[in-house]
């Protein structure tokens, strides 16, 4: 067998009866039942993902309770949950200072005062003087001393025993309590073990190289440890249980990356070869030269259009390194091909930028380029639409509009989507799925159009290692030349004269009458309110406009109507307006390179990405910029080093890093992964030596054992795995 792939921290296989046995034994004795769901709850369950065995069974704790033994009331630690066993002394309700339901329950000579605020008539009768009560909680010690407020609680008989394993505690959803979706878990578990579907996915041989758990015992032991198992490994996820279980995760996304990358370089695209007459013409055009990187990446696009599989690669950049004269490359390969091309953008004012920067540089050179959004009249719609159906048109820009249903293209061979990860899935297929079979009328197979990503948010090497290993990835890192530094600054909201002081200097004009330079000021998102936003923001425009009479102050925000917004962009492109107030509707596809002077309100609001978006605003001529945060105090833990970590960083790979750091990959992604599964117990940055090992045993598994990658696919993501092709 071929050297397999080694991890950097390993535990050794459990030489303790694996859980095969355990489950086996269980089985005897407790035979499948019928389902301990209702049809309601089932559907509350399927919502959250939950509805075939595996999908019970891979629903691991997120934490653990440890009911396996009784605490005296007296030995109770203050901020710790124990289980505490007492019998009803007294019971009655009371209305001061409000209606409630206080019981006092006996342990020894010790006295307990429970207190239920909402309860049920039956309750007063369930806790009845003389029934005894096994308890769950933290206890609270006031003036009356020892006290619970709404304990978990069941009634038990003397002596009667305590669990031998610790309690999970899963996550759930409203309406699901913890016993029902225990029992469901307990019911597929005892199902697999049935049907024998609990061996292990991994060969034997692959398994002891990676020095990795039985994956059936690593299973059962996190459903149901023994109190012997260290509750800080189980907390933690450093135990040998969690170690396999996050490798077989790992795995499983791995292989359902690279067998999605498969199948895409299976199916047939058009060759769109580098025949350098409109590229050449387009790159004499630009009145500057590309940088080595835009170059590099340029090179990489059109290698990729030439092959007869769709490409999909994502061209990621920091803000203005030049990615959409890079799209613009690979557009213009297409077009000289005789295909179209169609650019989305997710924004209007971001969609319009690029219809301007690239009608005006490619319209010279005798190609036609058409506008189409949602907000066009309707017969600027539908000329739009028929022109791009009869191919006409040979570049679409536009935002989602252009995959509607009633949007056809007469051949479309490149799809570009700009900020990629605004776009669900389904957004993104439903564009490439224009093209299907819509290529050329000789063609003896459906075929599919070449895919160009980009993102001004750079991905992290983990990150892209893990959530991109489907994609081709072109970096551009280098930004073009004569871009000066922009200087960050951190000010409290207490020195807004100070700021505003700034915004008088900067925008003034010359002694000479030449007008100076233009600023924005960006409102913040309060409360995740767009309404509150848009107060904000019109207060503020009101009040700049009294606090700088001598300029013209303008207002941008996402509720104007386009032709309103585009005006107000227009006036401010043209240096009319010196001062733009705007929300974060400016936070992409917005290049004046007079604007030198950034403000951000109440940034300990914003997050990394956003922040480094705006401030990527300024600093596009020759002047020096700055961009002031302007915070309100007291500053979160958290929004501190969000701060920080902008304050002393410009490299957007490096804020990116921090980024993944502080919110995890979830929220780094956005919708990229929209309905897709998402890692639920490894951690990418932690668990980097896992994630290395199950790149390489991907590779392995598919080459020398397709059967097992198979299995532990379907047994892993199941149906899900159709969401991996955007």
């Amino acid at each position: 067998m071929p050297a397999t792939p080694t991890i950097k921290k390993s535990s050794a296989p459990s030489s303790k009866p694996t859980a095969k046995t355990k489950a086996h034994t269980a089985a005897k004795a407790a035979p499948p039942v019928a389902s301990p769901v209702t049809t309601s709850v089932t559907q509350k369950l399927a919502a959250i993902g939950l509805r075939g065995d595996w999908d019970f069974a891979l629903h691991l704790p997120i934490r653990y309770e440890d009911e396996t033994r009784i605490t005296r009331i007296r030995d109770a630690l203050p901020g710790v949950a124990c289980q505490f066993e007492a019998e009803i002394i007294h019971n009655e309700i009371t209305y001061r200072p409000r209606r409630q339901l206080v019981v006092q329950a006996q342990d020894g000579d010790d006295v307990i005062s429970l207190r239920f605020l909402n309860f049920y008539g039956s309750q007063v009768k369930q806790l009845a003087v003389g029934k005894r009560l096994r308890l769950f909680g933290e206890v609270k010690h006031g003036f009356c001393g020892a006290e619970m407020v709404h304990p978990r609680y069941k009634l038990v008989a003397a002596g009667d025993p305590v669990p031998e394993a610790l309690t999970p505690v899963y996550a759930t959803t409203a309406g699901v309590v913890q016993l029902v979706i225990r029992k469901a878990i307990d019911k597929a578990l005892a199902n697999l073990t049935a049907k024998g579907a609990f061996d292990d996915a991994l060969p034997e041989t692959l398994r002891q190289k990676l020095r990795l758990n039985d994956f059936a015992d690593s299973v059962v032991t996190l459903h149901r440890p023994p109190p012997s198992v260290p509750q800080a490994s189980l907390m933690e996820r450093t135990h040998p249980g969690w170690r396999r279980i996050k490798f077989d995760e790992l795995l499983a996304q791995q292989l359902a990356m690279k067998k999605a990358r498969a199948a895409r370089d299976a199916k047939s695209a058009p060759r769109l070869a580098t025949k350098n007459k409109l590229t050449k013409a387009f790159k004499a055009a630009l009145p500057f030269a590309l940088t080595h990187a835009q170059q590099r990446a340029a090179n990489e696009i059109a290698t990729d259009l030439a092959a007869p599989h769709p490409m999909q690669r994502l061209l990621q950049g920091d803000v203005g390194s030049g990615k959409t004269v890079v799209a613009a490359l690979a557009a213009a390969q297409a077009i000289e091909n005789g295909f179209q091309a169609a650019l989305m953008a997710p924004t209007e004012i971001l969609a319009e930028q690029h219809y301007r920067k690239l009608s005006g540089l490619l319209a010279p050179l005798g190609v036609t380029v058409t506008w189409l959004t949602g907000s066009l009249k309707a017969k600027e719609k539908r000329e739009a639409i028929a022109e791009i159906a009869a191919g006409t048109t040979q570049l679409a820009i536009g935002t989602h509009a252009l995959f509607q249903d009633g949007v056809s293209f007469a051949n479309l061979g490149l799809a570009i989507v700009d900020e990629q990860h605004r776009f669900g899935v389904g957004q993104r297929l439903a564009l490439r799925e224009k093209a299907r079979g819509k290529m050329q009328a000789n063609a003896t197979e459906s075929q599919e159009a070449h895919q160009l990503m980009m993102s001004a948010t750079p991905i992290p090497r983990t990150l892209s290692m893990s959530y991109f290993a489907d994609l081709d990835v072109s970096v551009i890192d280098e930004l073009p030349p004569g871009r000066t530094p922009i200087v960050t600054k951190l000010i409290a909201d207490s020195r807004r004269d100070e700021v505003i002081e700034r915004i008088r200097l900067a925008c003034q004009p010359g002694l000479d009458g030449t007008k100076g330079a233009q600023a924005y000021w960006v409102c913040p998102l309060i409360e995740e309110s767009e309404t509150l936003q848009l107060q904000t923001a019109v207060d503020t425009y009101v009040n700049m406009q009294t606090t700088f009479p001598d300029l013209k102050v303008g207002l941008v925000h996402g509720r104007m109507k386009p032709t309103e917004k585009n005006e107000v962009m227009a006036a401010f492109v043209a240096n009319d307006i010196q001062l733009l107030v705007a929300t974060t509707v400016i936070e992409v596809g917005v290049d004046v390179s007079n604007a030198s002077l950034m403000v951000i309100e109440h940034a300990e609001r914003m997050g990394l990405s956003q922040m480094h978006q705006l401030r990527g605003r300024v600093g596009r001529g020759a002047k020096q910029s700055m961009c002031i945060l302007m915070y309100h105090q007291p500053v979160g833990q958290i929004a501190r080093a969000r701060l920080k970590v902008i304050f002393e960083n410009t490299d957007g790979f490096e804020i990116a890093r921090q980024d993944l750091l502080l919110r995890g990959p979830g929220e780094h992604l956005g919708a990229r992964q929209s309905g897709a599964p998402l890692l639920r117990f490894a951690d990418i940055e932690r668990d980097i030596d896992l994630l290395e090992a199950a790149r390489n045993a991907s590779d392995w598994l598919l080459k020398h054992d397709s059967m097992a990658a198979d299995k532990h696919l379907a047994r892993w993501l199941g149906s899900r795995q159709h969401y991996l092709k955007a």
